[in-house]
């Protein structure tokens, strides 16, 4: 890949804090790298943001911080010297960065110890922030339908929150409406409905290598959907060589 300094510093950022995101670019084209990296340096410096600080106002500017980045490539404002929000801002089309002010809102929950009022609002967290993340990295790369995206986006967000369970009541938080092993197994079955939906749709090529970032999302619900109790066990991390081979096939064969 491009050996451009600030590309570079996001690549490590994103190999530190989300390294199945890493290996997911990876295996994408270099061109589709230089685009997605940003977009998951920003993710990961606003999903830390929250943990990184036991009080709540420092936590709440850390999130403000990366709003007004946003705000700036929104209105085309000189945007400040950062290396994600420099890149960022490369990537971002105007109406993307404002739909990404949403995902920024949701972290906050993160800072709180308030249960989900319902399901409906559980599922906004969800598409609001695995979901408008992977609607931006699709658009970053081309032309893609919202719907089936945030579909998906939803999918790939019940996967990994589900295995974020056990971690985030360590925490204190309440991250299930409900925890019953019925109440897993719907929202895996339900996961897997809209991922079975979104699959319908007819992606151009250029855009298939954001949906990589998807490779583990099919197991790890049918796993929880399975096997309910493996939620709260701490056993949903897949074997790392039959997940490698699956993003390998993936690549490879441009199905997602």
């Amino acid at each position: 890949m491009a050996l451009d300094p600030d590309i570079m510093a996001c690549a490590g950022l994103v190999q530190r804090g989300d390294p199945e995101r890493f290996a997911a670019t990876m295996a994408a084209p270099v061109p589709a790298r230089e685009k997605l990296f940003p977009l998951y340096a920003f993710n990961v410096e606003v999903s830390r943001a929250p943990w990184v600080t036991q009080e709540s106002m420092i936590a709440e500017m850390r999130l403000q911080w990366w709003r007004d980045v946003l705000e700036e490539i929104r209105t085309g404002a000189e945007v400040r010297r950062h290396e994600v929000a420099t890149p960022l801002a490369t990537v971002l089309e105007t109406d993307m960065a404002a739909r990404l002010d949403a995902l920024v809102e949701a972290r906050r929950w993160d800072i709180y110890r308030d249960p989900f009022e319902d399901m409906s609002v559980f599922r906004a967290h969800l598409t609001n922030t695995s979901g408008l993340l992977l609607l931006a990295a699709a658009r970053a790369l081309g032309d893609a339908l919202e719907a089936p995206i945030l579909k998906a986006g939803y999918a790939q967000g019940v996967a990994n929150w589900l295995r974020a369970v056990p971690e985030l009541e360590r925490q204190g938080r309440i991250p299930l409406v409900e925890g019953t092993h019925a109440a897993i197994r719907a929202l895996a079955d339900d996961a897997l409905t809209d991922l079975a939906e979104a699959r319908h749709t007819r992606l151009a090529p250029e855009v298939r290598p954001a949906m990589l970032a998807l490779w583990q999302t099919d197991a790890i619900l049918k796993k929880a959907r399975r096997d309910p109790a493996a939620v709260s066990e701490n056993r949903l991390t897949l074997p790392p060589f039959r997940s490698r081979l699956g993003l390998m096939r993936r690549a490879l064969t441009g199905r997602w």
